[in-house]
């Protein structure tokens, strides 16, 4: 499964919730959407350390949650000054595209730099990287987003983005292999 093909099926579902739900997002500060991206996340590690589950949604839609979520991050740190609540898909859709394109361009560079070491990564050990994004993440927002050397916010979110798709990749290459 490619990159592409992940953001893809991630953004159909998105559509969709906007279509069903509308953009009650919007309500959510940052730090709440932070720390649902951070439910999901230790859900996952829940899982994977106890090896079972006992709700049914899979890791794959956790994985898919957070994607979803981080852009939605991306969109609200863009809408910032906009107290606008409901956005129509039309006006929407754009903006997950930018954040998307945004991230995946990250992503190119990042491989170029690192030679994809991410392929030969655990996804248990990509999960915990994820977590400790957050946790940075959740710091920055404490500290009402001043940094004095790290990288901020978003770039954090396009690095959960990036991981979880890897995780998604990683997953379909040991169901086919």
């Amino acid at each position: 499964m490619s990159y592409q093909k992940i953001i893809s099926d991630c953004k159909s579902l998105f559509e969709n919730k906007t279509r069903d739900y509308g953009t009650a997002w919007r309500i959510l500060r940052l730090p709440s959407i932070t720390d649902q991206i951070f439910i999901k996340a230790q859900r996952i590690r829940s899982i994977q350390e106890k090896g079972k589950q006992l709700v049914d949604d899979n890791i794959k839609d956790e994985f898919v949650g957070i994607i979803n979520y981080c852009i939605i991050a991306m969109i609200q740190l863009d809408l910032e000054n906009s107290n606008e609540m409901e956005l129509a898909w039309e006006t929407l859709e754009p903006r997950y595209d930018q954040a998307a394109q945004e991230t995946l361009e990250l992503l190119k560079n990042k491989n170029h730099d690192y030679g994809e070491a991410w392929r030969e990564m655990r996804i248990s050990s990509i999960t915990d990287i994820v977590l400790m994004k957050l946790l940075r993440v959740k710091q920055i927002e404490d500290n009402q987003g001043q940094t004095i050397v790290s990288e901020g916010i978003k770039a954090n979110y396009q690095d959960m983005i990036n991981y979880s798709v890897f995780c998604l990749i990683k997953m379909q290459e040991n169901e086919v292999g």
